[in-house]
C-alpha cells in the first residue's frame, strides 16, 4: 500500500470541522437573515400587500 489509512486523525479532524461549523453557523445565520435588504424587502412586500387588500375591500 502506498499510504497508511489513520482513521484516528480523520476522525478528529472531522470532528474538529463540525465543531468549527457548529460554533460558527449562528452568527454567519444571523448575518444573513438580518440584513438591512430582507428587512426592506420584508417592509416593502408587507405594504404591497396591504395596499392590495386595502384596494380589494375599497371595491367590493
Amino acid at each position: 500500500m502506498p499510504h497508511r489509512t489513520r482513521p484516528m486523525a480523520a476522525l478528529l479532524v472531522f470532528t474538529g470541522l463540525n465543531v468549527v461549523l457548529v460554533q460558527t453557523i449562528t452568527p454567519v445565520y444571523d448575518f444573513v437573515c438580518f440584513l438591512p435588504y430582507w428587512e426592506r424587502r420584508r417592509e416593502q412586500r408587507r405594504q404591497d400587500r396591504d395596499a392590495a387588500l386595502a384596494k380589494g375591500s375599497g371595491a367590493t
